[in-house]
Parts: structure tokens; C-alpha cells; sequence
């Protein structure tokens, strides 16, 4: 590699788990790393930084914002077909997602544990949230929470409208479960509350990986590092495929700005793409050998279990009319984006101390829609390669539904938890009705399925499709994200989760980023020690 461009760590993608790898590494000013972003750095863009945009960014998908793809019909849905997209800017998905700041339960985290070792053990994970987060908002276990990280988390509103206190109280009324301040707290995993708590600064403006990680004081304008950082971002840069030298991976191929170019690295090449690192990993020759072949892609390694096991929580709402003087965010904070919610368990009983259900208040023009996700679901989907071209996106089949058991759970929601969240809001005001789905609806079986399907909205939470599990396991890579079947090649983001997580995934994402990140830079000196 002498005389061609060359780094210690080549990471591709911006999001929760790269950014934070990239910035962890180079905090040793030894170490060089190059970071791949496909857009550009948006951050300073009005709809990206103002986080009363949010709710509009994950509806619009606008293509300066957001890669532009679309899933295969989904059989058990009427065929419909949704999105296949995430953020293609500075930050990926932690730049246009909802903002909600979800830590995967103590209950979750156990099970990685069982699988994967100790390292993934709830209090290990707690230890490294508390490094990541700087959580301005209130909680009743301040052990648990940490105040001088770089990702702002702002618990939000200070002060919750009349409806959410409404909301809740209802909540509380229908479930028994009573309401909580600290949904992050390991202590207080379930209930209904009337503050979220979000990826925002203290203002209010957005906060995501790359405000955190790739900010001013680490890196210019210009993607170079600051203060002796040995941190490189190539902005408008594509990732085609992954270098090997008999089964080591030495670098990347790119294309940056319309050329071809080959970078290449000493250490590792580290894969943070998100939805896209599994088409990634098939494009470089990872992947079934049927489908590579078929694809016009020399085979590396035949691993069956590449881009298999894709999880994603469903979506669904319940609609409700409110009074129209009954605001739904307080007039002095827009950003607080919604009107309180809830995690709660099965509604039928079954693991009654573990999270299944997250229902999100959001309100407008004297409507509140309880946004309904299913949080353990069975279906299973999958991602194949379509051709070698690394511009086409693959086939992405999500599977909804495709286990009966996800349409039996989520009707047990609406036939338990909004049938009776609906008679108590009632009572609480009786300006708040049901609208959709009527009680008709829920009442009939038939009927409601086919409101399940019609009303099932997508959800950017893709998962496990690169599992971190041992091969024979349905593992892609090993517990510290190292790709099986060749050496110096790492995934690193939410597609490596092993078991679904019980919310939204860029906390998971943080997580595992920082985990490898912090591996890799004991590990390097140990050698260094070593050498000596």
C-alpha cells in the first residue's frame, strides 16, 4: 500500500454507530481513520437542525435527505409496498428519524448476554449509556443515568399539556400499570408517562450522531480532523465494495464525486450502512453463494445467513377527536413533538414484566392519533442482492405479518388496550372519541384485521439482518462484530442486534458502536504494549 492512500480504520456511514467509532478511535491521535458518507453534512439545513420538522421528515422522504428505494410488495398487507430508505446525509437515520431516545431493557440485554457474553451483559450496557448521554430531564435514579456525554437528551416537555396528562391518566386507568417518570430507568421499564425523551440539545435542536461525534471542535468543514485528530470524512462518497486479499480485507472501492478510487487500510475496514450494509457485504462477495452467483459476484465467503432474519416492529394507529382548544404541545415548545405515551407488556399477560407494546400520543388540530408499535414480533424478513451494480438496491422484503401470531397480537392491542384506553379517555373528557378504528370495528374480527391491514404503516426500525450470534446460530458476525469467515472486516450498527430490541433502535445502534469502538482501541494497545 505505500504511496497509496491508506488509513489505520476505514468506517462506511455516519450513523449512531459509525460516527461514534470514528470519533472513540481517533481520540487516540495516533490513530487514522477515514469515514465514508454517501451525502452530505446537512446539519445546519433548517428541516435537519429544527426538530419541529421530524414528524415531517420521516412522512416526505426528500431525496436530498433520504436514499430513494422502495420494498417488494408485502403478501400479507394487500400487497402493498413500502420505503426502503434511511437518511443519506451527515448522521444517516439519527438525523431524520423521530428522535426518540429508547435503551434497550434490562430484559433484552440479558438475553445478548446468554448469547453473546459478557460484555453485552444490562450492566455493562448501562455503564456505557451513562458515557454516551447527557440527560437533561428528571429521573428518580440518577445512578442509572449519565450527565456528561456528548449526546444531548432532552426529556421533554418540562411542563405536559392538560391532554397528555389526560392521555396518561387513561392509560394508567385501562392497564393498572401507574405512570412513570423514567422509562429509561432498568427500574421503571413499564408504564405510561407524559415526557419523551429525545436526541435534542437543550434548545431543542436536533441531536444526532453526527452533531455529537463529527461537530465542529472534532472535525472542519472541510472533513479534515481538528487539534492534531487524525479523523478524515469523504462527504458525496458511495462505498461500491470491500477489498480482500485472500480473505483479509484491505480497503475499499469508491466512488467519490463521479470517480473511481480505491482506499486502503492498515487495521480494519468497519461497515456502519445500516440498511444498506447488507447489500454491502453481498456486493464485496459475503453472502449465499446461489444468490452472489446468480448476481455476477465472485464468491469470498458463502454464508447463508446474510441479510436473513430482518425484524421490524409494526406500526398502526388508533385516532381519536379531541377538543380543539385542548393543545396537544405546550405553546412554548414545539419540540417537544408529542403528547406523552406508554411501554407496556402483553396485553393477553403473557411476560407480563417485559415490554411488547409502545403506544406514542401525537396530536393536531383537535385529533390525537396513538401511534401503536408491536415490539416483539416472530415475522421475519429478508434482503437479497439483485445484481452487481452498487447503485441498484437490493430486494427487500420485510415480511410483515407473515407470522399469524403478529396479526393475533396486534389485534389483542386494539381489542384490550384502545377498547379500554378509549372508555377511560372518555370519561376522563368526553370530548375525546374513538374515530378510527369505531368500536364496531374492533369488535368484529374480520372487520378489524382488515383495518390492521390497511391502516399498517412502516416502521424505520430494521434489525438482526446481520446477526451477531455464532454462524451455526444464524450469526453473520461474532460478538464484537467481526464478519465470519474472514479476518479484518467489521459490521457495526443496528443490523447486527441478535434479539429484537423492546423501542426504537439508533440507542441499540449507539450501543453497539461504541462497544466495538471501545474493543478495538483496548485491543490496539494492548499490541502496541506489546511491541515494546
Amino acid at each position: 500500500m505505500k504511496g497509496k492512500s491508506s488509513f489505520d480504520y476505514i468506517v462506511i456511514g455516519t450513523g449512531p454507530a459509525g460516527a461514534v467509532i470514528a470519533k472513540t478511535l481517533t481520540d487516540d491521535k495516533k490513530t487514522s481513520v477515514l469515514v465514508i458518507e454517501a451525502g452530505e453534512n446537512h446539519d445546519k439545513d433548517k428541516p435537519i437542525m429544527d426538530s419541529s420538522f421530524a414528524l415531517e421528515l420521516e412522512e416526505n422522504f426528500f431525496p436530498n435527505y433520504f436514499w430513494q428505494g422502495e420494498g417488494i410488495p408485502q403478501e400479507n398487507l394487500d400487497d402493498r409496498s413500502f420505503e426502503w430508505t434511511t437518511g443519506r446525509l451527515s448522521g444517516g437515520g439519527s438525523s431524520i428519524n423521530g428522535e426518540q431516545y429508547v435503551r434497550p431493557t434490562t430484559a433484552v440485554l440479558r438475553e445478548w448476554e446468554q448469547l453473546l457474553g459478557p460484555i453485552w451483559s444490562p450492566d455493562k450496557a448501562i455503564r456505557r449509556f451513562k458515557r454516551l448521554e447527557n440527560y437533561n430531564g428528571e429521573t428518580d435514579n440518577v445512578e442509572a443515568r449519565g450527565f456528561h456525554g456528548r449526546i444531548d437528551i432532552r426529556q421533554a416537555p418540562s411542563e405536559p399539556t392538560p391532554l397528555a396528562d389526560k392521555l396518561v391518566l387513561a392509560i394508567e386507568q385501562a392497564t393498572g400499570f401507574p405512570s412513570i417518570l423514567d422509562y429509561n430507568d432498568p427500574d421503571t421499564p413499564l408504564g405510561p408517562f407524559t415526557r419523551w425523551q429525545l436526541y435534542q440539545k437543550p434548545n431543542g435542536d436536533r441531536e444526532s450522531s453526527s452533531t455529537a461525534f463529527l461537530s465542529s471542535d472534532i472535525v472542519t468543514s472541510s472533513g479534515r480532523g481538528k487539534n492534531g485528530r487524525k479523523l478524515t470524512v469523504y462527504y458525496k462518497t458511495t462505498a461500491l465494495r470491500v477489498l480482500f486479499d485472500r480473505k483479509r480485507a484491505i480497503g475499499v472501492e469508491l466512488l467519490k464525486e463521479g470517480k473511481f478510487i480505491k482506499v486502503y487500510s492498515r487495521k480494519k475496514v468497519i461497515i456502519s450502512a445500516g440498511i444498506n450494509s447488507a447489500q454491502l457485504l453481498m456486493l464485496s462477495g459475503i453472502g449465499p453463494a446461489k444468490s452472489l452467483k446468480a448476481a455476477g459476484i465472485p464468491v469470498i465467503v458463502h454464508n447463508p445467513n446474510v441479510g436473513q432474519r430482518l425484524k421490524n416492529h409494526t406500526l398502526n394507529s388508533a385516532v381519536f377527536t379531541t377538543n380543539p382548544d385542548d393543545a396537544a404541545l405546550p405553546s412554548n415548545d414545539s419540540d417537544a413533538l408529542y403528547t406523552g405515551g406508554a411501554f407496556l407488556p402483553d396485553p393477553t399477560g403473557t411476560k407480563p414484566d417485559r415490554r411488547a407494546v409502545q403506544l406514542i400520543g401525537i396530536g393536531s388540530d383537535g385529533m390525537l392519533t396513538i401511534a401503536i408499535l408491536y415490539l416483539r414480533p416472530k415475522s421475519r424478513g429478508s434482503i437479497t442482492i439483485q445484481n452487481n451494480d452498487p447503485l441498484n438496491i437490493v430486494l427487500a422484503d420485510e415480511g410483515f405479518l407473515s407470522d399469524p401470531r403478529d396479526m393475533e397480537a396486534v389485534k389483542n392491542i386494539y381489542k384490550i388496550y384502545i377498547k379500554k384506553i378509549a372508555a377511560e379517555l372518555a370519561s376522563v373528557d368526553p370530548s375525546i372519541r374513538l374515530v378510527t378504528p369505531s368500536l364496531d370495528v374492533i369488535d368484529d374480527d374480520m372487520q378489524l384485521e382488515q383495518f390492521i391491514k390497511e391502516n399498517f404503516d412502516h416502521n424505520h426500525h430494521q434489525q438482526s439482518f446481520l446477526r451477531m450470534a455464532p454462524r451455526n446460530k444464524g450469526g453473520v458476525v461474532d460478538r464484537l462484530g467481526n464478519v465470519h469467515g474472514v479476518k479484518d472486516l467489521i459490521v457495526a450498527d443496528a443490523s447486527l442486534i441478535p434479539f429484537t430490541v423492546d423501542g426504537n433502535t439508533s440507542a441499540a445502534a449507539f450501543l453497539i458502536g461504541y462497544t466495538i469502538a471501545n474493543q478495538l482501541r483496548n485491543r490496539s494497545k494492548i499490541a502496541e504494549r506489546a511491541e515494546e
